[in-house]
């Protein structure tokens, strides 16, 4: 909390404790209390910004209306494996799309928040570049809003990032991204399922071939962990699906561990990605 909000919260201590008190007898915590206590005092010195424009909005972490109306939530009909959107307005129930049709993929389906439009593509920069971790509750919520109710043996697991990465970040903003799934109800979270066992090049600007080379062996299901993994519906979470090549080598590790079925769970979706690929980062 910053300099000017605390000074306004010193003048009214008596406030502050009948408050705390009130708490107490609810059960609610103290650091809940506090937030929601002096959300108006935190509004009125740092007025909310949309974090993907800087425009005004009505409460902190939200976006503005504009923002909203340009993100692209994926929607019927589309392909019962990723989610392209069909052309077509009649196709058969669980149809799949020409690239699912010629390649089968690993995973059991994707659950995408957006697509990649403008918007999109500022929220996942200010989150993982501009370390704005307070992003990861509203991009978490429009990953829930597509992914099934939490159901049999359902373990969340994030796409793991290499120890050198997250020296240089800070955080693994998918594990982030998981523990608010967790949060919201989706199921027991399980942070280092999967471990990167050599760091790897970007992958933007390399074919599909030369991607799966680069991530051969990069990506292991870890042995503690493979009790939780076997026979459990897997939610595979990450920030953004470009390629694919990443959450392929995520799958193949946990399905080789025994997971029943692995569903992808991201926030943006590329579904062209060389119209995108000069717009999206692919570093881990």
């Amino acid at each position: 909390m910053r300099g000017g909000a605390w000074l306004v919260i010193a003048r009214c201590p008596a406030a502050l404790a009948s408050a705390v008190q009130a708490a107490h007898h609810r059960k609610v915590s103290t650091s809940r209390l506090l937030r929601d206590s002096f959300a108006p005092v935190l509004d009125f010195v740092y007025p909310p910004r949309c974090p993907a424009c800087g425009g005004g909005v009505g409460e902190q972490g939200g976006l503005c209306a504009a923002c909203w109306e340009d993100l692209s939530i994926p929607s019927e009909p589309c392909c019962v494996s990723c989610q392209r959107p069909f052309a077509s307005t009649e196709p058969g129930e669980g149809a799949s799309c020409a690239v699912c049709l010629a390649t089968p993929p690993l995973h059991d389906g994707i659950a995408a928040g957006t697509l990649y439009t403008d918007t999109a593509r500022k929220l996942v920069l200010a989150y993982k570049h501009g370390r704005r971790i307070a992003l990861a509750p509203l991009l978490a919520r429009l990953i829930a809003a597509r992914l099934p109710p939490a159901m049999g043996n359902r373990v969340i697991v994030p796409v793991p990032l290499h120890r050198r990465r997250i020296w240089q970040r800070g955080f693994n903003q998918a594990a982030l991204l998981g523990r608010q799934l967790h949060q919201l109800g989706h199921g027991p979270l399980c942070v280092d399922a999967l471990v990167r066992n050599r760091p790897t090049p970007p992958l933007g600007g390399l074919g599909k071939k030369a991607r799966a080379r680069t991530l051969s062996g990069a990506i292991a299901l870890r042995p503690a962990r493979a009790g939780m993994i076997a026979d459990a519906d897997v939610i595979l979470v990450d920030d953004v699906l470009t390629s694919g090549a990443t959450s392929t080598a995520c799958v193949r590790a946990l399905k080789r561990g025994g997971a029943r079925s692995v569903i992808i769970a991201c926030f943006a979706r590329v579904l062209d990605e060389a119209r995108d690929a000069r717009r999206t980062d692919s570093t881990r």
